[in-house]
């Protein structure tokens, strides 16, 4: 039986703490390792540590176990794992929290790349809180809460009682177009059933591919551009850093790139379609080389693909560097044999990456 592992990233102040403490204190007849990659000043309260001891693995009242990273991740898990199959730890499953700046791709890596990691762990999904209230901000000055958004197979939005509706909508939007795959949930203050933190399966190779249906349909990509003037709540952005409101017109620098959405984002997602089946050599060449060069910009990539050669769907998908695919079940008798696939990436070629999957295609 592998142990299910959730990877809970966020924004600094959006709430993993108290998502954490709701996690463990919850009765749900589950025993939870959480792994931390440090020991904050507000982390895990020791009111729910039964010691405070230099063990590097500490049991807490509720059955549960706590874990501070002191090497790596991999051998973190392994001890736990170990410990497990001994019977010297009973857990379920395991939570690993990253800082608040951390990059997941990293520790989704290790799931992927360790084969002893892999014999023993199940990557279930990485979960994403936003703070409302900061959100805009932080999306604008930092990368790296923008990758946390791309990476997500969930995104829960705290703190949506602090700002207006507008705003949320606007933040909402803003989000969908960085990372279409990932359902939001507004939550307060990470109050969250657990049923919709785990088991979520958004890392598992299966033939759902989770894409909001909206943003598949054909207008999807927001070709409703937003009008010169530039009415959409996205740009309402509080943009309480530039003293002048944006004119009428927009003449904010933001918005002068010609792109119809606010502040371009550099992580972006974008889909491709088609019905014509893939060359499965050409296809991978084509990746490959594609991976090799962007890799480090592709967040996460899965689709759902038509190739010739077989008359099951082929099921693929990656982060960064590490891609796999997998026979998914057959085409339905009646079902249209269409190949989609979503990326999400900090500033990926669009146009090479479509060009090229064109190319590969029978």
């Amino acid at each position: 039986m592998l142990i299910p592992a959730t990877i809970l990233t966020g924004f600094l102040g959006s709430g993993k703490t108290t998502l954490l403490k709701r996690v463990l204190t919850e009765a749900h007849g589950q025993k939870i390792a959480i792994i931390e990659n440090e020991f904050g000043e507000e982390n895990i309260d020791n009111d729910i540590l039964v010691s405070d001891t230099n063990e590097q693995i500490i049991q807490m009242s509720n059955g549960c176990v706590c874990c501070t990273i002191r090497e790596d991740l991999r051998t973190t898990l392994q001890l736990l794992a170990a410990k497990k199959r001994k019977g010297l730890l009973d857990f379920d499953r395991v939570v690993i929290e990253t800082t608040g700046l951390a990059d997941p791709g990293p520790v989704a890596q290790t799931f992927f790349m360790d084969d002893e990691i892999a014999e023993s762990f199940l990557l279930d999904s990485i979960l994403t809180l936003v703070d409302a209230k900061h959100a805009a901000q932080q999306l604008n000055d930092r990368q790296e809460a923008r990758r946390q958004v791309g990476f997500a197979d969930q995104i829960f939005i705290s703190k949506a009682d602090l700002v207006s509706p507008q705003e949320l909508d606007a933040l909402q939007h803003r989000l969908k177009h960085m990372n279409p795959r990932a359902p939001q949930k507004v939550v307060h203050f990470g109050e969250v059933t657990l049923a919709e933190v785990f088991d979520l399966r958004g890392f598992n190779l299966n033939a759902k591919l989770d894409i909001d249906p909206d943003f598949l349909s054909d207008d999807a990509h927001h070709e409703h551009h937003h009008g010169e003037h530039c009415d959409h709540p996205s740009h309402a952005h509080d943009h309480a850093h530039h003293d002048h409101e944006h004119g009428e017109h927009c003449d904010h620098p933001s918005h002068s790139q010609g792109h119809h959405h606010h502040h371009d984002d550099d992580v972006k997602s974008f889909v491709f379609k088609s019905p014509r089946p893939f060359d499965p050599a050409k296809l991978e060449d084509f990746l490959g080389a594609i991976v090799n060069i962007y890799g480090p910009k592709m967040l996460r990539y899965k689709g759902v693909l038509n190739m010739k050669g077989t008359d099951k769907k082929v099921i693929f998908q990656g982060v960064h560097q590490l891609m796999g695919s997998d026979l998914g079940p057959d085409w339905g008798p009646g079902e249209e044999r269409l190949s989609k696939m979503v990326f999400i990436g900090i500033d990926l070629p669009k146009d090479i990456l479509m060009q090229g999957l064109e190319n590969s295609l029978v």
